[in-house]
């Protein structure tokens, strides 16, 4: 591969969503704002949140995708890309209403759930104490 590309693996929890070579730009989005990332970056990580990730590969082509949130590892010409979900093959503006509707009310679901097992931890915890 020529040194001037990046390849790129974007993993779920459950398997390999896709591996791209001759990568050769990023954009993404963290806390504390975008994020690009060309091959001569210095090696990094980068802690990512729900919203658009863009790579254009060798041809000039740029592909974006919906993702969750997740952390990316730059290290060399490889980038490893985990994240909770993704969803390609939308166009830009349907990828954008994916992340409002899916990613980021999943993730208010989430802390609903996470209230719900706090409150059985402790009234488990209260019920041990008192046997």
């Amino acid at each position: 591969m020529d040194n001037q590309l990046m390849s790129l693996k974007i993993l779920l929890p459950f398997g390999v969503f896709s591996e791209i070579n001759e990568v050769s730009r990023m954009v993404m989005q963290t806390s504390e704002g975008s994020f690009g990332l060309l091959p001569h970056r210095l090696d990094c990580v980068a802690a990512l949140q729900p919203g658009i990730f863009s790579y254009e590969i060798a041809s000039g082509d740029t592909i974006y995708l919906a993702i969750d949130e997740g952390i990316l590892v730059k290290a060399g010409n490889q980038v490893n890309l985990s994240v909770r979900n993704a969803i390609s093959g939308l166009s830009l503006g349907n990828l954008h209403e994916a992340v409002q509707k899916q990613f980021l009310d999943l993730t208010e679901s989430e802390r609903n759930v996470r209230l719900v097992m706090a409150k059985m931890e402790a009234g488990l915890l209260l019920s041990l104490g008192k046997f």
